[in-house]
């Protein structure tokens, strides 16, 4: 039913996953006919893919979880009867089948073997930052809805500088040059004292100087 489903029509398909898993060998059938279809494969995992249907989920050109589902892989598992022989030959299905589920591990995650089987013995449950991290999942769902488009730009730290000192030199006026600075001082050899002029005191800007200023602002610059 689900091969016919699939090469019903042509292009790309979006697979979504909600499952605890199953048969093996069920699960085996639609990584296969997945790895063969010609279109892309998303595969969207929405709820959980835990044990065979990790494996189903291994077969996407890019699978997607959202940011509350779960991935697990374990070992696999059977029912026996008999005797030690029988346990035995039980026991040697169980690792051959591990040996294929970590192929399509190994294939998607790129991790290598031995920690794949570690995981495996271990039933490691992922959330899905931990899934993309370890190479089970390659992104978060995302709801597009929300992304908005922020415009890109450029930010220089000494333009920003720049800009700040040449409104504080704008908005204070330097102090003004005393008298004496401003013109040549003249002295008993040239006047007398009766003809002396008071000079008026400087006169004195009563905010922050221009200097004062720019040291504080350096103060503070990171």
């Amino acid at each position: 039913m689900f091969r016919d489903e699939l090469f019903s029509g042509e292009g790309d398909v979006t697979i979504w996953i909600n499952s605890p898993g199953g048969d093996c060998v069920a699960a085996s059938q639609i990584y296969s006919m997945l790895m063969d279809y010609k279109g892309n494969v998303t595969v969207k995992i929405d709820g959980v893919a835990a044990s065979a249907a990790s494996v189903i989920a291994m077969a996407g050109t890019t699978v997607l979880m959202a940011p509350t589902a779960l991935m697990m892989i374990h070992n696999p598992m059977t029912l026996a009867f008999g005797d030690h022989a029988e346990m035995q030959k039980a026991i040697e299905m169980l690792d051959e089948v591990k040996e294929s589920i970590i192929n399509a591990y190994e294939i998607k995650t790129g991790q290598s073997r031995a920690k794949l089987s570690h995981l495996m013995d271990a039933e490691t449950w992922m959330n899905a930052y931990k899934a993309v991290e370890l190479g089970f999942a390659d992104d978060i769902l995302k709801d597009e809805k929300t992304v908005a488009e922020i415009p890109a730009y450029a930010f220089s730290g000494k333009a920003a500088e720049n800009a700040l000192l040449n409104k504080i030199s704008a908005k204070i006026k330097p102090h003004p040059a005393p008298i004496n600075e401003r013109e040549p001082a003249m002295t008993d050899s040239t006047v007398s004292a009766s003809q002396r002029i008071p000079q008026e005191e400087p006169v004195v800007n009563p905010g922050r100087s221009f200097d004062e200023l720019l040291g504080r602002l350096n103060l503070i610059k990171p």
